[in-house]
């Protein structure tokens, strides 16, 4: 039996299990008081919300204050406009998403690659992306769709077609162009990652055995990039969800681009109902997170699986 001897005045050395848990608790203390921080900055206002959707609370009647517990939601899932905010939520988002993918795709390849002034052309791809949304709206309302002064106007009249109101007869469309030409850059950026991450030697090799660029497109690049266009797809569809900027400024709602985000500043602003807008804020939350949740177990499962592709 071996006896350790310590030196006089040396310090006695913990265990190896008691300096790591020593070191764990320095790191969680650490770490601590940014997420009180963040749990006081996201999670107090939430419940804040929550507490004011169960009031019966109209500011045009401030001394009629008080508890309906569930009224408001059920309000919420029977009144006659959320259905239809639904489905323009969805339609929006699913429409912006899916051309801002697809453009934003045909960006990305053709930025992969060596050319004079890229550069400077990946910069100005970006720009869209940088404008403030109150901003983009006005620009687009007033200097490209405009039916008497707009860019686009002018385009078709100098084609020989007849000039179109776009704010007012064709609302959705309106709003769905302007989301795809801001988001874009946004999904292009996300899939040039993707596309710059290949192999380069993969690429070469299917070169050589005489694949052409569309079946190496088809069968190499599109199976490596599915993680990154599902991310992209996941982050876009949840920051458009809560678009309302281009709403309020181009369509007022109207014509079917009413969607959750306007319909609960309506209540607020419009209606004065503080506990009814709440309601559709707590909904929209959810709804929002039901999307990521669906989207997050799909990335899991293609991270998880990502080896066998």
């Amino acid at each position: 039996m071996t006896t350790i001897v310590q030196k006089p005045g040396a310090q006695a050395v913990p265990p190896v299990g008691q300096a790591e848990k020593k070191k764990v608790r320095l790191s969680r203390s650490l770490i601590l008081p940014a997420l009180i921080f963040a749990l006081v900055l996201t999670q107090i206002p939430f419940l804040v919300t929550i507490y004011f959707s169960m009031l019966n609370w109209n500011q045009l009647y401030p001394n009629e204050v008080g508890f309906n517990w569930f009224a408001n939601y059920v309000t919420v899932f029977t009144g006659p406009d959320f259905l239809s905010s639904l489905g323009a939520t969805v339609l929006i988002t699913g429409s912006s998403v899916v051309l801002s993918l697809l453009f934003g795709l045909g960006f990305a390849i053709l930025l992969d690659r060596k050319f004079p002034g890229q550069a400077i052309a990946r910069t100005l791809l970006i720009t869209p992306f940088l404008i403030m949304p109150a901003a983009a709206a006005l620009i687009w309302k007033w200097s490209m769709l405009d039916a008497n002064v707009g860019m686009v106007n002018f385009a078709l009249t100098t084609l020989g077609l007849p000039p179109v109101a776009w704010n007012t007869d064709l609302p959705a469309v309106t709003i769905i162009m302007l989301l795809t030409w801001q988001f874009t850059p946004f999904m292009m950026l996300i899939l040039l990652a993707g596309l710059q991450s290949q192999s380069k030697d993969v690429l070469e090799a299917a070169s050589v055995d005489g694949s052409g660029p569309i079946r190496t497109f088809q069968w190499i690049t599109l199976p490596h990039m599915r993680q990154y266009i599902e991310i992209a797809t996941l982050l876009g569809s949840i920051m458009l969800l809560q678009v309302f900027d281009p709403i309020a400024i181009m369509t007022k709602g109207t014509g079917g681009t009413k969607t959750l985000s306007y319909l609960l500043y309506e209540r607020a602003f419009i209606g004065l109902d503080v506990g009814q807008a709440a309601a559709f804020g707590v909904v929209t939350v959810f709804i929002t997170i039901l999307v990521a949740t669906i989207a997050l177990r799909t990335l899991f499962k293609v991270f998880m699986n990502g080896g066998d592709r």
